[in-house]
This record gives structure tokens, C-alpha cells and sequence, in this order.
């Protein structure tokens, strides 16, 4: 009875505010969208940015209630005012206002000055109840102050599902009290945290899939034990001043974890310096690496400045993304070697031009994923000698070869006939080893996403290091 008295009122309201101008009108202008039940209108508003949300209360009797009992999603950034006083203003009345529960509250770079009670009463708000994400980065003004991490934004621990920290300081007591039960995605952004506050917080997420640790200070070495882990996303310098007598990063040891399947050293030239991988059966997503990284530990296999110490063909990894120098076609072919599953090869050369690129290929010592598996080469390409020779190896040689893209960062070069005439021939392309290859050339050299590391989390994308200038 309650149900059907609900929707006659619906309908009522319907009728005495319908969409469109004028008394009558046809059964198609109704505004369908409001016979929707509560609960479906208000996951729809959490999904709004806050100010869209809030404002869907002008549209009819039907929706005024609807936003102040939706989930809250509070987003307090220049959406919601250009004015960082109005922000600070407009988010204690919401607080205020709203009933909660809350989905999401994001405070993507607030200035702490004079407002860490107002800051820790906002994350005290009742309003805030259940909240399942949250987004907390100071904007730092002054580098030598300290920003302290209100306790008061860990309370949702139960709760979250989505935690994002940055440029705040953990205390170290914060972390053995913490459970987070439902967190299945975490960032730490040039946070600082101690080595065994950071191990306590990872061990008390047991279903976190996705962590991205990009520029913390505070451990020089970290242990990832996880049954759930999927993917990781790490850079080891930070980007602040304040940082520089603090400890970084310079071992990742991936001790065991059974569900892994990407590691994203998000830029090698900024560590970590070692890496070792001692139990990850499903790792298959690697990169970017380079000569930086020290030192390599692929179970088996051990790398030092990318060189194999012994070329055991064990690696089961499908997508690997490499930094070369020069390109130096003879450390990344030996390298390939001991990955013999390899499909996706990606490769990011700076150019070095005292390398020589000469190798040809040994049929007696075949490298078996240019035998069979792989399908798809990406590199930046300036078609120099350098590149040619290097490009080639992989034309002539890859048998199974699908597609390979060329970046060359000069749009008016690959849109030259006599320049592509050219490329095609010193590259040899009609005497490919596959007949069934094709060849790409494109104007952007940075063929692989700038900020792949944000794919950490995109567990939905089978490939972090695609971009839409290589489909």
C-alpha cells in the first residue's frame, strides 16, 4: 500500500509540474526519468559533481528532497566555487546540511594554513557516515611546516573502498590501529610514513587489488605480502623540499604475491634502485625499466643495469615496456631472450649516437618470441640510422608480428611522401618475416601515456601502457 501511495504521489507531482510549457501535454514529454524510484535517483546524484548534484533540487517538488538523501559525493575543488574562502564556506554548510550517508569526499589540494580544526570537524561530520571514498592532499605552501594527517580522516577505515593520501604526514601511531576491510584501491603521494607504519597499514588491507606509492619519503625499503594484490604503481623521489633528510625508497622486494599481474616502475630514473620479485606466478605486465634500476630480480633471472647475468628463458610476462639508449638493439634483444611468451613490446629510446646497431640474427640461437608470440612493437622513431637498423631487426626477424607503430614527433615529416618512400625502404618493409604486419607511422614521439601510472588502478584496461594513437 505504502509503494502504490508513494507512486500515485509521483504521478500527481508529475502531473502538476510537467517538463515543457503550456497545461497539456502528451503522454511521450512526460519526465519518465522522475518515475525512477528513490534509491535509483540518488545512486544517480552521487554520481553528479556536488554542485550539479545540489542543484537538481530546483527541477520539481519530485526532486527537492532527493540530493539531501542521495549518498553524498563532496568534491571541494574549483567546481564547487573559484574561490578557495567560498569553498571552505560552502563545504561546512553542505556538512551541515546533508543527512549523509556520503560515497565520496575528495579535498584535492587544500590549504591547511590556520584550518586543521575545521578540516578535522569536517571528517567528524555525521554527514560523512559510511563514506566509501576519499581523496585528502594539502596544497604545501611552506615546505618546512609539518601536515599532519588529521586521525579524524582514518575513522572510515570500515568503510572505504577508494583511498587517495597526498602530501601529508602519517603519524607513526596511526597505522598498527587501522583495518581496512573494503579497501580495494590505495595512493600515497609524497606522503611521509615510516617503514613499519607503512607495512602495518598494507597488512591491515585484506582485499586491497591496486597500490600506487608515487614519490614517499620516510622507508628505504618495502615488502609486499598480499594474497589480493593486482597491480602496483611506484616512483620512489619525491617532488618537495622539505623531504631532503628523509629516507627513499630504494628497495621494492614483492615477497609473495600470488594475484599480481602489473608492476609500473612509473619512471625508472627515479627509482627504485633495486627490485626484486620473489613469488608472483601471474605477473605478466612489466614496465618501464631501464639501465637505472640497479639491479632486476625476475625469480630465476637476475638483471643488473638490464643486463641478463644468465639468459634463462622464464619469464611469462605478455607486455613489457623498455628504456633504451640509443637504441641499443643488442641489450634489448638479450634481454627479450628471457621472455619468451612476450607479445607487446614497447620501447622508449633517447638517442646515443656513438651506438651502433649492427646485430643480425643467429637462426641457431632463435629468440623465441620473435618465433611465435610477439605481435605488436611500439617504439619513438626518428628515422635515423640508429632507428632504422633497430626497427628493422624487429621487421625482418618477428614472425608472428601483427603491427608495428612508429612515433616520430614530427607530423610534417610522416606527412612527406619522399620522407615515407624513404622509411619504407631503408626499413625493408616488403621483405617483412610476417606478411601480415602493418605499419604505423604517427607525429607524437610519447606513444605511450605521460601518466600511464594512473593506470594502476584501471584493472578494467588489459594493457597500461596502450594509447589511442596505437589502436
Amino acid at each position: 500500500m505504502e509503494a502504490a501511495s508513494a507512486a500515485k504521489k509521483r504521478k500527481s507531482d508529475l502531473g502538476q509540474e510537467p517538463l515543457g510549457s503550456g497545461n497539456g501535454v502528451s503522454e511521450s514529454s512526460l519526465d519518465l526519468i522522475s518515475w525512477l524510484p528513490d534509491e535509483v535517483l540518488g545512486s544517480v546524484l552521487s554520481l553528479l559533481p556536488t554542485k550539479a548534484g545540489a542543484r537538481t533540487q530546483i527541477l520539481s517538488r519530485r526532486w527537492r528532497p532527493l540530493w539531501r538523501a542521495a549518498p553524498l559525493n563532496l568534491g571541494v575543488d574549483s567546481d564547487l566555487s573559484g574561490q578557495d574562502q567560498k569553498r571552505i564556506i560552502f563545504v561546512s554548510k553542505i556538512l551541515s546540511d546533508h543527512s549523509g550517508p556520503a560515497r565520496r569526499f575528495a579535498l584535492p589540494g587544500i590549504r591547511l594554513r590556520d584550518r586543521y580544526a575545521k578540516i578535522d570537524s569536517w571528517l567528524r561530520s555525521r554527514a560523512l557516515t559510511g563514506l566509501r571514498e576519499i581523496e585528502f592532499h594539502y596544497q604545501i605552501d611552506n615546505p618546512q611546516l609539518p601536515y599532519p594527517l588529521p586521525p579524524s580522516a582514518l575513522r572510515f577505515a570500515p568503510t572505504l573502498c577508494v583511498a587517495d593520501f597526498g602530501y601529508c604526514d602519517f603519524a607513526r601511531e596511526m597505522a598498527p590501529l587501522l583495518k581496512f576491510l573494503c579497501l580495494k584501491q590505495l595512493t600515497l603521494n609524497n606522503v611521509i610514513v615510516l617503514e613499519d607504519a607503512l607495512h602495518s597499514l598494507l597488512c591491515g588491507c585484506p582485499v586491497l587489488e591496486s597500490l600506487l606509492l608515487d614519490g614517499n619519503v620516510g622507508f628505504g625499503r618495502l615488502r609486499i605480502n598480499s594474497p589480493t594484490l593486482r597491480s602496483i604503481g611506484i616512483m620512489a623521489s619525491p617532488d618537495r623540499e622539505r623531504v631532503e633528510n628523509h629516507i627513499i625508497l630504494q628497495d621494492l622486494i614483492i615477497e609473495d604475491a600470488p594475484c599480481l599481474e602489473r608492476l609500473l616502475p612509473i619512471d625508472p630514473d627515479d627509482g627504485p634502485a633495486t627490485i626484486w620479485v620473489v613469488r608472483a606466478r601471474k605477473l605478466e605486465i612489466l614496465g618501464l625499466l631501464s639501465n637505472v634500476i640497479t639491479k632486476l630480480d625476475l625469480g630465476t633471472t637476475v638483471f643488473q643495469k638490464m643486463i641478463a647475468l644468465s639468459l634463462t628463458a622464464s619469464m611469462r610476462h605478455t607486455i613489457l615496456a623498455l628504456e633504451s639508449w640509443g637504441p641499443n638493439l643488442d641489450s634489448v634483444v638479450d634481454f627479450l631472450k628471457c621472455f619468451p611468451c612476450l607479445q607487446k613490446l614497447y620501447v622508449v629510446s633517447h638517442l646515443q649516437k656513438s651506438r651502433k646497431n649492427k646485430r643480425s640474427y643467429n637462426l641457431l640461437d632463435p629468440v623465441e618470441c620473435l618465433e611465435s608470440h610477439l605481435r605488436q612493437v611500439v617504439m619513438n622513431y626518428r628515422g635515423m640510422r640508429l632507428d632504422v637498423d633497430f626497427a628493422k631487426f624487429f621487421v625482418l626477424n618477428a614472425k608472428v608480428l601483427k603491427k608495428m607503430v612508429f612515433g616520430s614527433g614530427y607530423a610534417n615529416t610522416t606527412n612527406s611522401d619522399n620522407w615515407m618512400t624513404n622509411q619504407h625502404r631503408w626499413l625493408q618493409l616488403d621483405k617483412r618475416a610476417s606478411q601480415g604486419a602493418r605499419f604505423k607511422f604517427i607525429g607524437v614521439s610519447d606513444l605511450i601515456p605521460h601518466e600511464h601510472y594512473k593506470r594502476t588502478h584501471d584493472l578494467w584496461v588489459d594493457d597500461p601502457f596502450d594509447s589511442h594513437f596505437c589502436r
